[in-house]
């Protein structure tokens, strides 16, 4: 068994990058859905989330992932601009492969999961 907290081998050895990444896609680390979930459908917003600013798309994921960073403070700013950057990738590899990106592509007035409900 790995104990990576006193040896993090993530940052070193691919296999076991792949497998943190692949467990973090998969599982639900509450008060978070998992991504897996979210895409595929089976994650339903609870009135909170919603109440957040949180609902099914491409923005919650990137919640999921980096929700307390950057998240919630609208379109604009310097620490937004990785957000446009990731929805242009995810815009156009959708396009090549003929796929809808959907809706709610972006979280900019979304709060990090584990967060009161949303106040503009």
């Amino acid at each position: 068994m790995l104990n990576l907290l006193k040896e993090p081998e993530v940052e070193t050895d691919p296999l076991i990058s792949f497998k943190v990444s692949l467990w973090f896609w998969m599982v639900t680390q509450s008060p978070k859905p998992s991504c897996h979930d979210v895409v595929t459908g089976k994650w339903t917003p609870t009135s909170e989330d919603l109440a957040a600013g949180r609902a099914p798309g491409y923005g919650v994921i990137t919640n999921i992932i980096n929700g307390g960073l950057e998240y919630g403070k609208g379109p604009e700013g310097d620490e937004i601009q990785s957000n446009k950057d990731r929805m242009g990738f995810y815009e156009r590899y959708c396009g090549l492969y003929g796929i809808d990106p959907g809706d709610n592509l972006d979280c900019y007035y979304q709060k990090p999961f584990g967060s009161g409900p949303l106040t503009l």
